[in-house]
């Protein structure tokens, strides 16, 4: 039941766009993953009835993009419509996973594309599409969800400033993300925030390599990532309690399309995650730490019923990501974290 319920999400959202009033994401089908896999189907249709007014149609293509001449159009949005065809094409002519690698080396430069909700949504749609093949072949509403996630992605494509290696090759990634410089004009958009770190001193060196060469050992190091991020939020949320929560949730879409890649993508997969998680730490990040009010004891299997409750997707799917970590960690102030970011998003 749960399954089928997502295909119907997916299907009814399918002729809406990937974005809103310019560059603000379309984050239903995102959280609506998240809502079905952690057992909330039977009312995520009422919590899509509450996000309808915050989508708009699909945007109209101009012009065909063809296979071989993509680079231009890349990163250009205007060709959201055209890009949004293109995977669409591809993943009706090809299986998903052949189209997804071929195309991921060339999306993952461009890691920030929409604020990261380009990665973050086609990690999404890769973790429905793996689900869908544990009981069958893919589903054909979720394929065209993962082809909406790469048309976004490739129409927001843009890429970070670069990064050399930096001091924290010791592997104290909570340590490494401190410090990360913070970008000198926190008053604008994130294009603008990023922007800044083309010229930022420290950039370089503190969004450097993850340390470790070998293939074997990405998984956890990027869990790692994603760990030091959620725990980082607890001090550092209240600076910017929306955006912070993507120096999270966009290293753990990188690994959840991990075992979809062949191990020779994994170590750029992993240097892309962390080169987000530290631009976004960068541009969002307040001057001071702040220490998390109280012992929460925010409970694992009530989370996601508040995220639920407050009805706000940015909640939903760093609830989601902080449930990833507990299950691995078993630690409890993870969940005290996501109770906290929550609270914070929600309060506004």
């Amino acid at each position: 039941m749960e399954n089928g319920v997502l295909d119907e999400v997916y299907e009814r959202l399918r002729d809406t766009g990937p974005e809103r009033d310019g560059w603000l994401s379309n984050h239903a089908p995102m959280a609506a993953e998240a809502l079905v896999r952690h057992g909330h189907g039977a009312q995520v249709h009422g919590w899509l009835d509450g996000y309808a007014d915050r989508l708009s149609e699909r945007p109209r293509g101009i012009q065909r993009i063809s296979a071989g001449e993509w680079r231009e159009p890349l990163g250009d949005p205007v060709r959201t419509g055209d890009w949004l065809t293109f995977f669409e094409r591809q993943l009706t002519e090809r299986p998903w996973r052949e189209v997804l690698i071929e195309w991921w080396p060339r999306l993952l430069p461009g890691v920030a594309a929409g604020a990261t909700h380009g990665v973050i949504r086609v990690g999404h749609a890769v973790r429905a599409l793996l689900d869908s093949e544990l009981t069958g072949t893919a589903s054909p509403a979720r394929v065209a969800e993962l082809a909406a996630g790469l048309g976004y992605w490739a129409a927001r494509w843009q890429p970070l400033a670069p990064a050399g290696k930096g001091p924290y090759r010791a592997g104290d990634l909570r340590a490494a993300l401190d410090a990360v410089p913070r970008v000198p004009h926190q008053r604008s958009g994130i294009r603008t925030r990023l922007a800044q770190l083309a010229d930022l001193p420290g950039w370089a060196e503190s969004a450097g390599a993850v340390p470790g060469d070998e293939a074997a050992g990405v998984p956890s190091r990027l869990d790692a990532i994603v760990e030091a991020a959620v725990l980082r939020y607890g001090t550092h949320g209240h600076g910017n309690p929306v955006m912070l929560v993507h120096a999270a949730t966009a290293p753990n879409a990188v690994a959840r399309v991990l075992p979809v890649l062949p191990a020779a993508l994994w170590q750029p997969s992993m240097q892309a995650a962390w080169a987000a998680t530290a631009a976004v730490t960068s541009a969002y990040s307040p001057a001071a730490a702040r220490p998390m009010p109280g012992p929460g004891a925010a409970d694992a299997a009530d989370l996601m019923n508040r995220g639920l409750h407050d009805q706000d997707s940015h909640g939903i799917k760093f609830i989601d990501t902080a449930l990833d970590v507990h299950r691995r960690t078993g630690e409890q102030t993870v969940l005290d974290v996501a109770a906290y970011a929550n609270h914070l998003i929600v309060r506004g």
